[in-house]
């Protein structure tokens, strides 16, 4: 029988999802918890791989398993193996040849900026404390989705055999921060961006390339014609992975 893992992290103190050697991951400590509470291996196929300190609001999984499962039971013990900073929310049935990472139709992330420096949400959102222009960066945001091929926003060198992704929406919110003790008004950003895939490094690179923008570092044209340059070094920098979340996964076959 095949299962979906609907799970959230704090990828503060993970390098990533994915397994690797001599490095904590999230996939590497549910494999571990899942083996153990289930007694038997289990390796989980995630949805996709979120970088070094990159969180998830919102990250599904598979697995195999072919003993009767209490569903209830198995998260409750789930949650009380894994560390604080990993949570399971629900374990769903599914057919056979159902895949976490190859049957998304949608992924959504959000990148949160922080405008003054609060040191309860560090480790959460990025303290950025030059003035942005939101409504440029707006209109800079329309323009990513006029194109599919994102080579200039991804990390060079990178294993696949296409830069095409189609890119839905995206765009910037303000918003007041909770921990602000003044309540500032528009001290909170949040840039949102849904696609069928992404590349490696490409929302934290299209951020980067935005706020270039929001600075006016460069122009609106000048957005578009690093789009077309299809070249990384043309894009700006990439922001620190700690304000990044993946917030969102879709499929057809799950009721949201």
């Amino acid at each position: 029988m095949r299962y979906f893992i609907k799970l959230a992290y704090n990828g503060t103190h993970y390098h990533g999802w994915q397994c690797q050697p001599n490095a904590s991951s999230v996939q590497e400590t549910l494999n571990k918890a899942f083996s153990v509470v289930l007694n038997s291996k289990i390796d989980l196929m995630g949805a996709g791989r979120t970088d070094t300190g990159v969180h998830a609001k919102e990250m599904f999984a598979h697995f195999d398993f072919e003993l009767p499962i209490s569903i209830d039971s198995l998260v409750h013990k789930l949650n009380s193996f894994l560390p604080k900073d990993i949570v399971v929310y629900d374990i769903i049935p599914v057919h056979h040849d159902a895949h976490a990472r190859f049957d998304a139709t949608k992924r959504t992330y959000e990148y949160h900026i922080n405008s003054f420096k609060d040191v309860f949400s560090q480790d959460g959102s990025w303290y950025f404390h030059q003035e942005l222009n939101i409504d440029l960066m707006n209109e800079a945001s329309k323009i990513l989705l006029k194109y599919t091929d994102y080579e200039c926003f991804s990390k060079v060198n990178t294993d696949v055999n296409t830069f095409d992704c189609t890119i839905f929406e995206a765009f910037w919110t303000r918003g007041t921060t909770e921990n602000d003790p003044n309540k500032k008004e528009n001290e909170n950003l949040i840039f949102t961006i849904s696609a069928n895939r992404f590349l490696r490094n490409m929302v934290r690179a299209i951020v980067g390339t935005l706020i270039s923008v929001g600075t006016k570092k460069i122009t609106i044209a000048k957005f578009e014609e690093v789009i077309l340059s299809k070249s990384r070094n043309k894009a700006g920098f990439s922001v620190p992975a700690h304000g990044l979340y993946l917030t969102k996964i879709e499929y057809n076959y799950i009721d949201r």
